[in-house]
């Protein structure tokens, strides 16, 4: 039987090579309806439509899913990323974005890059730009200069911004691949 993050992979490739779906464990299911893949949670109807159709695949899925961190992981892993606002139906747009050559993605709460920004922040003092963390803002990536916990608020300070996001937002960020 396939587990929750498995489905929900499967889903996503289906739905990125154009193909009908048809997928099912105890709490998802996985469906193609009218030239759409469509992802339900049992419990709470559908959480993820992919228009299959459409030249390029977009992802819209509900941020109220119990599932939510879960497919943006399972997104992230895949390189599509949120966009926008939340739509007239109540879910946000995911698109594909293009990541730099040596890099991963994380999709993860804040406290995730805090953590991480802790095992790296001994590069932001040495000279020039460090490149080991990445954030997206304005549609580019920028590197972490700073990050700052505050009265409940991270503050990732780039190049040329200050972001504020609360400590349980989630956050899509760039760690560069270690080479061992």
């Amino acid at each position: 039987m396939l587990s929750n993050l498995d489905l929900i992979r499967e889903f996503i490739q289906n739905s990125i090579h154009k193909k009908d779906i048809l997928l099912s464990n105890p709490s998802l299911t996985a469906q193609t309806v009218y030239k759409a893949n469509q992802l339900s949670a049992k419990s709470e109807g559908v959480i993820a439509i992919a228009q299959i159709s459409n030249t390029l695949c977009q992802f819209s899925i509900s941020p109220n899913s119990s599932h939510w961190e879960l497919i943006n992981q399972a997104l992230a892993e895949y390189s599509f990323l949120l966009k926008g606002e939340i739509d007239s139906r109540g879910f946000y747009q995911y698109q594909y974005c293009e990541i730099p050559k040596g890099y991963e993605m994380q999709c993860t709460k804040c406290v995730m890059l805090w953590r991480s920004w802790w095992k790296y922040r001994k590069y932001t003092s040495r000279p020039g730009i460090p490149l080991e963390l990445l954030i997206r803002t304005r549609d580019s990536w920028y590197p972490i200069r700073d990050l700052i916990i505050s009265d409940g608020l991270l503050y990732i300070k780039t190049l040329g911004t200050e972001i504020a996001l609360d400590s349980n937002d989630l956050v899509t960020w760039l760690k560069k691949i270690e080479v061992s």
